[in-house]
C-alpha cells in the first residue's frame, strides 16, 4: 500500500472518533448541567433547613471544582475533536528565528522566499501560515483577517495589560487619536518592557497602513506574488516596509510539492518565538493543540560554538505544554541544521554533532534527533521521507494514546462524582426509622370515614347545604326578583319615543319622510328592542345568583375541608383551580368539580324566551300560515294605518302596546321566579352525587388529599411533610446527575 494511501486511511479511520466525541461532549455538558442544578438546589436548602447536621452535611457538597475539571476537559475534547476532523496531517515546524525553518519550507514546498518568507538580518516572517499540497492547481494563498474587535481583543490587549499600559481602548479610533501611554517606571525588567513597548508602537504608528484590512472579508484569496506582503515584516531586499501582516490573523497557501507521493499532508510555518511581540507563545500552544499533529524542532548551531541554552528548553516546554497528553518522545523530531563553508554561518558540523549528543541532557525527549542541511532539497526530502514513514507507522497510535489520556481524565471525572453523589445522598440520614406507616395511619384517621374525621365533616356539611337549598328550591329568588323589580321601573321611567317631549314632532318629522305606513311599525320595532335590553341587566343577577350558591358549597369545602389553604379563590374561580390540581387519574373527582365550575344560568336561555312572546304587539308581522307560505292577519291590532293617520293617532296606539307589553311581562317573568332557585338546587345536588355519592370518590379523594396533607393539616403533618418534600427533591436531583453519570456516556472507543 503506498503512502498516500495509508495517510489516507488514517484520516478515514480519525473521523467515526471525532463524531463520538461530539456526541461525548454533549454528555458532559448535559451532566454539567445537572450538577448545576444541583448546586442550586443546595444552596436552597441551606436557606430552609434548620437541622444543624443537615446543614454542616450541606455545606461538605461542592461541586465547583468538578465544575472548572469539566469546562477544562470540554476544551481539550474541542482540541480532539478538531484534530480528528481535519482533512490533513498537519507537521507544524517550531523554533527560534533565524534557525533555518524558512529555508526547510522552502526546499519542501520548491516555494521561493516570496511565499514563504527568509533573511538573514531581523525576523521576517509575521504570521503563520499553513501550507497545503494539491497537485492540480497553481500555488495561491488565503488570508484571514482580525476584525477590529479581535484585533483590539486578542493583540493590544496583551500589550495594555502585560506593560501595564491601564485603560484599554475601547475602539479603534480611540487606539488610533490617543496617544500610547507612557511605560510604567516600576515595570520589573528593563530590556523585555521596552522592546515590547517598541514593538506595540509599531502597531500604533502604521495603524493606518493596514487597517483597512479589518474591514476584508475573510478569507482573501490571492496569487502567488502577493503572499510575501501579507505574511513578512521586510521585503525581499531586507526593508522593513511591509505591515500588513499586522492585521492578519493566519494564511494558507496551496501549492504543488516536488514529491507527490505525500498524501495529504499540511506544514504548518510558526513565526520565529524570540521577537518582542507579545501573544506568540499562546498562539503556538493553541496551534500545536488544536492544529498539528507532528513537530520539527529546528536548531541551527553556530559554526563558531553553540549549546542548548535555557531559551531552547523554554521553546521545548512551551510546546510541550501543548500536547501534555502525548508520551513527549512520540509526536516530535529535533532537527539540527547542518550548514557549510560557504554560508554565512560556515560549517557547523561539528557543533551539530555536540548538540546532537546532548539533547538528552537537557531532556529534550523527542522521537528522533537528527542532522540535515535545511537548505538542501534533497536531505530536506529525506528528513520529510523519514516523518512520514514514522506517521504513517505511528499515527493511529498516537491517536490512540491521545485519546487514553482523555479517556482517563473522563473516568476520573466519573469517579469524582461518583463519589460527591455518594456523600449527597447521605445529606438526609438514611438510618433514620421510616415513619411512613406510622404517617399513614394517622393520615387515614384524620381523612376518616362516614362515621368519624374530614369525610363525615365533609359530607355532613354538604347534606346540610343541600337540604337548606331544598328547601327554598320553591320559594322565589330574590337575586332575580330584586333585578325584575329594577327592570320594571326603568321600563316605566323611560318608555323611549313616549318619554320625549318632543314625541308628537319627532313621529310628524318621520311620517313626513317616510308615510305614517312605515312609521307606525318602524317605532313599533324600537320599542319592542328597547324593553328587550331594559332586562339584559337580569344576566347579572342570575350570574350573581349563581356564584353565590357556589360559594356556600366553597365555604362548606373551605371550613369543613380545610381546602381554603390550597386555594383562597372564590365561586366558580374556586373549583376551575383545584380541578385542575386534581390529577388526571382521579377521573371522577375531576369531573365533578370542572362540572360545577362550568355551570351557569344565563337571561338569553331562561328568560328571554318568556319575554319575546310577549312583544308581539309591538310587531306587524304574523305567523306564517303554513298555506303557500301566506301570512295570517294580526289579531287585535292597535291601530289600522290609513292615510289620514295622524302622528296623535300614532302615539296614542303606540302607548297603548308599550303599556299592554309590560304588563303582560311583569306576571310572566314572576312564575320563573323560583326556577334559579330549583338550578342552584340541582347544582349542587349533582356536585354532591359526583364527589360525594360515587362508587370509589371516597378513595380518589383520600389518595388526593394524601399528597396535600402537609398543607391541610399543617399542624400535625407540615414539618414532616416539608423535611419528606425536601428530601425528595434533593434525592431526585443527585439521582438525575447519576442518572447522566453513566461511564458509558463517556467512552471514547467505537
Amino acid at each position: 500500500m503506498d503512502r498516500t494511501t495509508l495517510i489516507t486511511n488514517i484520516l478515514e479511520k480519525r473521523k467515526p472518533l471525532a463524531q463520538r466525541i461530539q456526541v461525548v461532549q454533549g454528555n458532559l455538558k448535559t451532566l454539567s448541567t445537572a450538577l448545576h442544578q444541583v448546586e442550586e438546589y443546595r444552596n436552597h436548602l441551606l436557606k430552609q433547613v434548620d437541622d444543624p447536621n443537615v446543614i454542616g452535611r450541606l455545606e461538605e457538597i461542592s461541586f465547583s471544582n468538578i465544575q472548572l475539571t469539566i469546562a477544562s476537559e470540554l476544551e481539550t475534547l474541542t482540541k480532539l475533536k478538531n484534530r480528528f476532523s481535519r482533512d490533513t496531517l498537519n507537521i507544524g515546524v517550531v523554533g527560534r528565528a533565524r534557525q533555518g525553518k524558512s529555508r526547510l519550507l522552502q526546499s519542501l514546498t520548491r516555494l521561493s522566499a516570496a511565499e514563504i518568507p527568509d533573511g538573514d538580518r531581523q525576523h521576517c516572517t509575521g504570521v503563520r501560515s499553513t501550507i497545503h499540497h494539491n497537485p492540480n492547481v497553481d500555488t495561491y494563498g488565503e488570508v484571514w483577517f482580525h476584525t477590529e474587535r479581535s484585533f483590539l481583543d486578542e493583540v493590544i490587549t496583551l500589550y495594555y495589560e502585560k506593560l501595564r499600559l491601564g485603560i484599554k481602548p475601547i475602539t479603534l479610533e480611540e487606539f488610533a487619536n490617543k496617544p500610547l501611554p507612557q511605560l510604567p517606571q516600576d515595570i520589573p525588567g528593563y530590556a523585555a518592557p521596552g522592546a515590547m513597548y517598541e514593538h506595540l508602537k509599531r502597531y500604533h504608528t502604521h495603524l493606518d497602513q493596514y487597517r483597512h484590512l479589518f474591514k476584508e472579508t475573510s478569507p482573501l484569496i490571492i496569487q502567488k506574488h502577493q503572499i510575501r506582503e501579507y505574511v513578512s515584516q521586510d521585503t525581499l531586499d531586507g526593508q522593513r516596509i511591509l505591515f500588513n501582516y499586522l492585521a492578519v490573523k493566519e494564511v494558507k497557501i496551496t501549492c504543488t510539492f516536488p514529491n507527490v507521493d505525500i498524501g495529504k499532508i499540511a506544514l504548518v510555518d510558526m513565526p520565529g518565538l524570540g521577537d518582542t511581540g507579545l501573544g506568540d507563545e499562546e498562539r503556538l500552544i493553541q496551534a500545536l493543540g488544536k492544529d498539528i499533529d507532528f513537530v520539527l524542532f529546528v536548531r541551527m548551531p553556530k559554526s563558531a560554538g553553540d549549546y542548548w541554552a535555557d531559551v531552547d528548553v523554554k521553546l521545548y516546554d512551551t510546546a510541550r505544554s501543548a500536547l501534555a497528553d502525548l508520551p513527549v518522545n512520540l509526536w516530535s523530531f529535533v532537527v539540527l541544521n547542518r550548514t557549510n563553508a560557504e554560508s554565512n554561518n560556515g560549517d557547523n558540523l561539528k557543533n551539530c554533532q555536540d548538540l546532537l549528543d546532548t539533547v538528552e541532557e537537557k531532556h529534550i525527549k523527542v522521537e528522533k534527533s537528527l542532522i540535515a542541511n535545511c537548505g538542501n532539497d534533497t536531505e530536506a526530502t529525506k528528513l520529510l521521507d523519514q516523518v512520514l514513514d514514522y506517521l504513517t507507522n505511528n499515527m493511529i497510535v498516537l491517536d490512540q494514546q491521545y485519546t487514553s489520556a482523555c479517556q482517563e481524565r473522563l473516568k476520573e471525572i466519573n469517579k469524582i462524582v461518583n463519589a460527591e453523589l455518594n456523600k449527597a445522598k447521605t445529606i438526609f440520614n438514611q438510618n433514620v426509622e421510616d415513619d411512613s406507616q406510622e404517617t399513614e395511619e394517622l393520615f387515614s384517621d384524620l381523612f376518616g370515614d362516614n362515621d368519624s374525621g374530614w369525610w363525615k365533616d365533609v359530607a355532613l356539611g354538604l347534606q346540610g347545604l343541600r337540604t337548606q337549598l331544598w328547601y327554598l328550591r320553591q320559594t322565589p329568588n330574590e337575586e332575580l326578583h330584586s333585578g325584575v323589580i329594577a327592570a320594571i321601573e326603568n321600563c316605566e321611567q323611560d318608555k323611549g319615543i313616549l318619554s320625549s317631549e318632543n314625541a308628537l314632532q319627532e313621529i310628524n318629522d318621520r311620517i313626513m319622510i317616510s308615510s305614517a305606513f312605515r312609521t307606525y311599525p318602524d317605532y313599533q320595532d324600537e320599542l319592542r328592542v328597547f324593553i328587550s335590553h331594559r332586562f339584559l341587566s337580569l344576566d347579572e343577577n342570575l350570574k350573581r345568583t349563581v356564584e353565590l350558591a357556589k360559594n356556600q358549597v366553597v365555604n362548606v369545602l373551605k371550613e369543613k375541608g380545610r381546602l381554603s389553604i390550597i386555594s383562597n379563590t372564590e365561586g366558580s374561580e374556586f373549583f376551575t383551580e383545584i380541578s385542575e390540581l386534581i390529577p388526571e387519574r382521579f377521573t371522577k373527582l375531576k369531573a365533578g368539580f370542572k362540572i360545577i365550575a362550568g355551570f351557569q344560568l344565563s337571561y338569553r336561555g331562561l328568560i328571554l324566551p318568556r319575554i319575546r312572546q310577549h312583544l308581539d304587539g309591538l310587531t306587524n308581522i304574523s305567523a306564517m300560515t303554513g298555506q303557500s307560505g301566506g301570512i295570517s292577519e294580526q289579531q287585535d291590532k292597535t291601530l289600522t294605518v290609513s292615510k289620514d293617520t295622524t302622528a296623535e293617532d300614532i302615539l296614542t296606539a303606540l302607548e297603548i302596546d308599550y303599556d299592554k307589553a309590560i304588563n303582560t311581562i311583569k306576571p310572566a317573568i314572576e312564575e320563573l321566579l323560583c326556577e334559579p332557585n330549583e338550578a342552584v338546587h340541582a347544582m349542587v345536588e349533582e356536585f354532591i352525587d359526583n364527589i360525594i355519592r360515587q362508587k370509589d370518590i371516597q378513595k380518589e379523594w383520600k389518595n388526593f388529599l394524601r399528597g396535600l396533607r402537609g398543607k391541610i393539616w399543617s399542624d400535625i403533618f407540615g414539618k414532616k411533610e416539608r423535611d419528606r418534600e425536601m428530601r425528595k427533591e434533593w434525592l431526585d436531583s443527585v439521582n438525575q446527575v447519576t442518572l447522566v453519570n453513566q461511564l458509558e456516556s463517556f467512552n471514547l472507543a467505537q
